[in-house]
């Protein structure tokens, strides 16, 4: 087995794309497709890279013949790169064609795709990244059905500094159903409320307003406190009733949800 064949069999054996390694060396695809068909030759720092990355010896590289079974019983483990530059890990059971876990992390952007993925960048059903996108979604910027991050967006749940989504949380918070101190939605609890139809907060804004300084709607309710920090003097049921009168066919949770903070 020649220098290209033995580069060949351990990538595959790492379930590395010639992209991916090219990444991790800083090198181009079109130099690692030229090693492996032998028409040249890497640097000896890169090498040492790939000895490190296939957990293999340099001998066993440079030297015509087999790879032992040592080597090859490595190709499946986890690494680091080196100079603790990289990390990448595939598990070799699948699922809907994808591995369970794919890990990978480095210093520049670097690609997670699994059932599981954590990466620079991951998409999975769990994904956590500094981009993420899947069922369950952690990263900086996070998309998924429920999504936590620095900005969040969320088909079901959403919380993050700014986030986005059905249930949505955060310091600007836009959605149907929406918690923040800016809060922006159908249904807002804020310290600054804004919604189409229930707006609850220091200064709400809606259909129905309940505001315990201000309150501008249809339907408003202010608090009588001095300081204008408390919902002094609006009464939950007087809410409640504005509430079913105007929205006969709101679901008695979401009233309780609204009216929850009033006495």
């Amino acid at each position: 087995m020649n220098f290209g064949e033995k580069l060949y069999t351990l990538r595959k054996g790492k379930g590395l794309s010639q992209e991916a390694l090219a990444d991790m060396l800083n090198v181009s695809r079109q130099a690692v497709s030229r090693w492996e068909s032998d028409l040249s030759y890497p640097e000896t720092e890169k090498i040492i890279a790939l000895s490190e990355i296939y957990g293999v010896t340099v001998d066993s590289l440079l030297k015509n013949g087999e790879l032992s079974s040592d080597d090859r019983n490595t190709v499946s483990e986890p690494y680091w790169m080196y100079r603790g530059m990289y990390y990448h890990y595939k598990s070799k059971k699948t699922l809907f064609g994808l591995p369970l876990v794919h890990v990978s992390i480095g210093m520049r952007a670097k690609r997670a795709k699994g059932i599981i993925a954590i990466g620079n960048v991951a998409t999975g059903a769990i994904a956590i990244g500094f981009i993420s996108c899947g069922i369950f979604s952690l990263g900086l910027l996070s998309l998924g059905l429920i999504g936590l991050g620095v900005l969040s967006l969320g088909l079901l749940f959403a919380l993050g500094s700014v986030s986005i989504g059905t249930f949505s949380i955060g310091a600007i918070s836009l959605g149907i159903f929406t918690f923040g101190a800016v809060s922006i939605g159908m249904y807002s609890i804020g310290a600054l409320a804004i919604a189409s139809k229930i707006a609850v907060g220091h200064h709400a804004y809606g259909h129905i307003a309940v505001g315990k300084e201000v309150a501008e709607g249809i339907r408003t309710f202010v608090g009588s406190s001095p300081s204008g920090n408390s919902f002094a003097g609006i009464h939950r049921e007087d809410v409640r009733r504005a509430i079913m009168e105007e929205f006969p066919n709101i679901k008695n949770w979401l009233v309780n949800l609204m009216t929850a903070s009033l006495r």
